[in-house]
C-alpha cells in the first residue's frame, strides 16, 4: 500500500498543493487520494489542476451532473474509493437515493448493451457515422 503523506512529511511543493486544495474547497481536510499521490509531486500537481479545472469551474455541465458522470465511470472501473468520495459529493449537490438508483440502472444497462455490441461486433449504422 502506498504511504499517505502527512502535512509534517510534505515537501514545500506538496504543501502548496495541499494549501490550494484547502483554499479551493474551503476545508481543512485533505483526503487520502491526495495524500497517496503526494509521493510523486508532479502527479499531485497535474492531477489537482485537472480536477480543479474540470470538476470545479463553471461549465456547460451542472456540478451534480459532473459528479454523477464520475460515479458512473467509477462503478464501471470498480473504483471503490472514487465511488465513495464522488457519491458523497453528489449527495451534497442534491443527488437523492432515487437518482442514484436510476444512475446505477443506466450504468448497468450501458455496460450490458456495450458488451453485446462488442461481442456481436455490431457494425455502426451509416446514419450514426
Amino acid at each position: 500500500m502506498t504511504p499517505l503523506i502527512s502535512d509534517e512529511q510534505a515537501s514545500d511543493r506538496v504543501k502548496a498543493v495541499f494549501d490550494d486544495i484547502r483554499k479551493t474547497r474551503n476545508t481543512d481536510y485533505i483526503n487520502n487520494l491526495w495524500r497517496a499521490i503526494a509521493v510523486h509531486p508532479p502527479t499531485l500537481e497535474r492531477t489537482w489542476e485537472r480536477v480543479k479545472t474540470i470538476m470545479g469551474q463553471p461549465s456547460a455541465l451542472d456540478p451534480l451532473v459532473k459528479e454523477m458522470i464520475y460515479i458512473a465511470v467509477s462503478v464501471t472501473n470498480n473504483c471503490e474509493y472514487c465511488l465513495a468520495t464522488h457519491s458523497a459529493a453528489a449527495v451534497t449537490k442534491g443527488m437523492t437515493p432515487e437518482m442514484m438508483g436510476e444512475l446505477l440502472a443506466i450504468v448497468g444497462l450501458a455496460n450490458e448493451t456495450n458488451r453485446l455490441a462488442i461481442g456481436y461486433r455490431v457494425p455502426i449504422d451509416e446514419r450514426f457515422q
